[in-house]
């Protein structure tokens, strides 16, 4: 009976053992190790508006090209200057513009101008801006409008189209931050007969290029004086998406890559409309009231928010005038702006 039982203990005693050392090789797939999710990688997040507004750009130098065209007035000639390709990146890359500068000689202000979409293949320098500052260097300004990464003889922009929109901000901002080696840049053609008086500096943006304007005011605080023809200033990303439908696929890329950015990133961080609040510029909204790229009630939301600010706004309308101020409103919407810069500047 002893050797029974001892019989029956020896067995169970292998039996454990094998269980043990089957549960032993196979720990992993009886006992699967709970892995924390890997972070998603959100390289943009630099581009946020709180982020950018904590970028300091750095200052380059402003240079100049061949002479593009003449007239009796003025010269327009490339420029050039460079933005980091990304925000605080010590890679720096190349961006070209048009400047149109007086031919007498004397100390003039300058004005930034930004302007609205235009596809690549359709792009040439000044586009856009070239109208408009044909008459402002005539009323005695110096202009300067950047073409934009992947644009003119910029270099190229980056490959992610919400990180090529959002690099327009930083270009823009870029240019803001290298203005003060423009006289350097002057000089070296001029020999100090013309000047850029830099205590007087203006922004001008049309469609998209007021949308640009009104980021750039918002990041960098500046209280230059701005003039915005049919800004775009509805929220983002419904400030694209408005525009979906001019594409050969109505619109259906568009949606696609915007869904994977939504799915990573808090939109609102991107929105201009949500921090006009910083903006500290007096402002002109010039708005075609027969405009059908952007509708005037658009400007109309605008103008409201910008008073509640407090900020000293002119809002002016133009009856037949669409997206261009076309066919009645170009000529004194043009008016306008000089007369509202000069207004400003003799402040």
């Amino acid at each position: 009976m002893k050797k029974i039982l001892v019989l029956i203990s020896v067995l169970l005693l292998i039996i454990v053992v094998a269980e043990f050392l089957f549960i032993f090789a196979n720990i992993d797939k009886l006992f699967p190790q709970v892995v924390s999710p890997q972070p998603v990688p959100k390289p943009l997040l630099s581009y946020t508006f709180q982020n950018l507004k904590k970028t300091k750009f750095p200052m380059t130098d402003i240079t100049f090209g061949k002479i593009v065209s003449q007239n009796q007035d003025s010269v327009q000639r490339a420029f050039y200057y460079e933005t980091p390709e990304k925000p605080n990146s010590k890679v720096m890359l190349k961006v070209s513009g048009l400047a149109n500068i007086p031919k007498a000689s004397g100390n003039y202000p300058v004005i930034v101008m930004f302007r609205g979409f235009i596809p690549q293949d359709a792009y040439q320098p000044g586009a856009d801006t070239q109208p408009s500052a044909l008459e402002l260097v005539k009323a005695g300004y110096i202009t300067l409008a950047p073409d934009f990464l992947g644009f003119g003889e910029s270099a190229s922009g980056s490959a992610d189209a919400f990180e090529n929109r959002f690099q327009t901000y930083t270009t823009a901002l870029s240019l803001l931050s290298s203005l003060p080696t423009l006289n350097k840049g002057l000089n070296s053609i001029y020999s100090g007969s013309v000047t850029a008086n830099l205590q007087k500096i203006g922004i001008w943006g049309h469609s998209n290029g007021g949308h640009i304007a009104l980021s750039v005011l918002a990041i960098s605080g500046v209280t230059y004086p701005t003039v915005l023809w049919a800004p775009v200033s509805t929220s983002f990303p419904y400030s694209i998406l408005y525009y979906a439908d001019e594409s050969d696929d109505q619109g259906k890329a568009l949606r696609k890559i915007l869904a994977g950015f939504e799915k990573i990133y808090n939109t609102d961080l991107f929105s201009p409309s949500n921090y006009y609040n910083w903006i500290k510029a007096p402002v002109e909204v010039d708005q075609g009231l027969s405009d059908q790229e952007v509708p005037f009630w658009w400007s109309d939301n605008l103008v409201t928010t910008l008073k509640k600010e407090g900020l000293s706004v002119t809002y002016i309308t133009y009856p037949n005038a669409d997206h261009n101020m076309l066919p009645s409103g170009w000529s004194q919407a043009v008016a306008n702006t000089i007369s509202f810069y000069n207004n400003e500047f003799s402040k």
